[in-house]
């Protein structure tokens, strides 16, 4: 078999370990594995009339080419956040300007040229390393009848369909580190620190960075907050804290009751315009009602920065083993995933069927903005 890999989206650790494992697990069968380069930007920019063109977007990989790049965080194929089916004028390559005119539409669908290029590339399936937005392609992909293997990965862990997404455990583990971190300089200063981490839709990375930190408040995306009240309640903390300082965890996506969530920038490929500054906005706030200074701290890409931990080797590794599995089996049009601790595969299409936030009843108390396991027997090691 030739089977290609990508990753879409923004980068998380555990990619290259993913990326290695079906590298090495493809050669223990002499099958060839192609990486394609910047996610699905890579079939898109492919020139199917320039040779010159290819090496930017294609790279052949082997065990010598993979072998240490699972010692190292971010992915080895770069990534983008391309949409094949809906690309922008600025976005389309000029190779591709005559056959896809845009005439009253704004965007363009090059589904077509993107399957000539795996047609070119001889591929007999491919697997995408992505979040939603990413694998929603993969799912175009599968209904064009072109064989597909997802891998699920997002540091927000959202992926509707499975428990666990690559990048999740190593973007908690860097969270509570910079969280214990600054309590150094909020407790010398005895100031509220506000702490805003990533988590566009779903609030489970600030909810479980904030109930292993043991921070004194959370603020989710699921969950709309009263100004007022947070505020009076930090300034509660800190007072009866011996060190006369709190700290407030706070979600990129969370909104004050009646207010709207902070973005700012033009939409992405898949509609999205940038998250971040809603802590910047909670924390004069905090400061203007309780007249204590306030420390501010995004946390923001450092999250996903660096190697990843022993949990998202643990899955990548496997979820990149389970892939090649299930197409030494025959099988594709899947996604691969954890559900209730155990490896499985669910449609490839299930995905797109749903979404998935945190169990505000099981996990959040919308009364006093913190983390609380409402019952643990029953809960997998992570609480999902």
């Amino acid at each position: 078999m030739r089977i290609g890999i990508l990753t879409g989206g923004g980068d998380v650790p555990g990619l290259n370990p993913c990326i290695k494992s079906v590298v090495n697990r493809a050669a223990d069968n002499d099958w060839e594995v192609v990486g394609i380069r910047k996610g699905w930007g890579g079939l898109l920019n492919f020139n199917l009339n320039d040779d010159s063109n290819h090496d930017d977007w294609i790279e052949p990989l082997t065990r010598r080419s993979v072998r240490t790049i699972d010692r190292y965080g971010g992915t080895h194929l770069h990534t983008s956040r391309t949409n094949p089916q809906k690309v922008r004028d600025k976005d389309l390559p000029g190779f591709l300007e005559a056959d896809y005119p845009f005439g009253d539409n704004k965007t363009v669908d090059c589904t077509p040229h993107v399957l000539k290029v795996l047609e070119r590339l001889k591929l007999d399936a491919l697997i995408p390393i992505g979040g939603d937005d990413t694998l929603s392609y993969a799912v175009r992909l599968h209904k064009e009848g072109f064989p597909v293997l997802a891998v699920p990965k997002t540091m927000d862990n959202d992926v509707f369909g499975t428990d666990y997404c690559i990048g999740f455990s190593t973007a908690v583990t860097r969270s509570v580190e910079f969280i214990n971190s600054l309590r150094t300089p909020v407790g010398s200063h005895e100031r509220i620190a506000v702490v805003e981490l990533f988590g566009r839709n779903s609030g489970e990375t600030a909810l479980i960075a904030a109930y292993l930190s043991d921070a004194d408040r959370a603020l989710i995306s699921e969950v709309s907050f009263d100004m007022e009240r947070v505020a009076q309640m930090l300034a509660e903390d800190r007072r009866n804290n011996p060190s006369n300082y709190a700290v407030l965890v706070v979600s990129e996506g969370a909104s004050m009751i009646g207010g709207q969530v902070v973005e700012y920038g033009q939409e992405d490929a898949y509609g999205h315009k940038k998250l971040g500054g809603i802590g910047t906005i909670v924390g004069e706030a905090i400061q203007k009602i309780t007249g204590v200074d306030i420390v501010n701290q995004q946390i923001a890409y450092l999250m996903r920065a660096g190697a990843p931990d022993s949990l998202d080797r643990m899955v990548a590794t496997s979820y990149g083993n389970l892939a090649i599995q299930q197409l030494e089996r025959g099988h594709a049009g899947q996604m691969v995933a954890l559900q209730n601790g155990v490896y499985t595969t669910v449609p490839v299409n299930t995905c797109t069927q749903g979404v998935k936030r945190v169990d505000v009843d099981e996990l959040y108390n919308v009364e006093t903005y913190r983390p609380r396991v409402k019952h643990l027997l029953g809960k997998p090691m992570f609480l999902y």
